[in-house]
């Protein structure tokens, strides 16, 4: 699945039920899980002993593939979410719903990536360790450029601080576009001036 070399192949299930008795899931959480995910599988297991020549990361030492089978596309991304950090490790979903895949990892967020067909829907892996494969691997999902001076979570805040200014920006521009007060559009005009300007 997804290109990975057949070396870290593993396709172990792992059952709901074992993850609802081991967690003790409430049952609204059962059922929450229930209408979306059919069933999960462990499909890949990227680690030195699986990939010689590959080293263990200061902060990551594995990282799994578990392919999950949608029941649909609309899923609850809080059951991600759930799975997420339930498990203590570094995840790559596969999120299957009938031909289509969609690449999820949590990483501060969930970071998921569009749709594509699982024919050709390919992660390469790229790193000399485990953690620049898991920074590239969430760079990859997540659209994420790093750069060279950050870490993967800087980045991650520093994108999503970003995001926020422009959605500020974007609503003092609505505002300032509906207001009919000339003193009012200068003083959003100033506001939106100097959000621009931390951009």
């Amino acid at each position: 699945m997804l290109g990975l070399p057949q070396s870290t192949e593993v396709n172990r299930p792992l059952p709901k039920a074992q993850l609802y008795k081991k967690f003790e899931l409430k049952q609204s959480q059962r059922d929450a899980f229930d209408a979306d995910i059919a069933r999960m599988e462990i499909v890949n297991f990227i680690a030195p002993q699986t990939l010689p020549g590959i080293a263990e990361g200061a902060e990551v030492k594995a990282v799994f593939v578990v392919d999950v089978e949608l029941k649909r596309s609309d899923y609850n991304s809080k059951n991600i979410l759930l799975i997420s950090k339930l498990i203590p490790h570094r995840i790559i979903f596969a999120l299957r719903f009938e031909d289509k895949v969609q690449l999820a990892v949590y990483h501060t967020k969930l970071f998921t990536a569009p749709w594509q067909s699982i024919d050709t829907a390919l992660l390469s892996i790229s790193g000399l360790s485990l953690d620049s494969i898991w920074q590239n691997i969430v760079a990859y999902v997540g659209e994420l450029e790093v750069a060279e001076d950050n870490s993967l979570t800087e980045q991650i805040r520093i994108d999503d601080a970003r995001a926020k200014l422009i959605r500020q920006i974007e609503t003092l521009e609505r505002q300032m576009r509906s207001t009919a007060q000339p003193r009012r559009q200068r003083e959003l005009y100033s506001e939106i001036k100097k959000l621009k300007a931390n951009l």
